[in-house]
């Protein structure tokens, strides 16, 4: 694993006791339904890892910046404030 992934997986693993892969983490960021279903290891990667490691991590993994977008801007109207990566 990338030093960008293992950075955000402690980061969003680790306080929440949530076992995610790196792979699996990327998938969950690009899909909507992660903002439907309240998923707290996209909301702890949207909202605990800094902006410029958010945008490597998605980079590394190859993930749509769009499909990203979309979800932060779900889980910034939930949230009730701005999230870096919300359209």
């Amino acid at each position: 694993m990338a030093s960008v992934a293992a950075k955000v997986m402690s980061t969003v693993s680790a306080p929440y006791g949530v076992l995610v892969t790196a792979t699996q983490l990327a998938e969950r960021i690009a899909d909507i339904k992660s903002a439907e279903t309240c998923d707290c290891s996209v909301f702890a990667f949207l909202s605990e890892v800094s902006p410029q490691l958010q945008r490597s991590f998605i980079d590394e993994m190859g993930v749509s910046k769009d499909a990203v977008a979309k979800v932060a801007q779900q889980f910034s109207t939930l949230a009730g404030y701005r999230l870096p990566l919300a359209v």
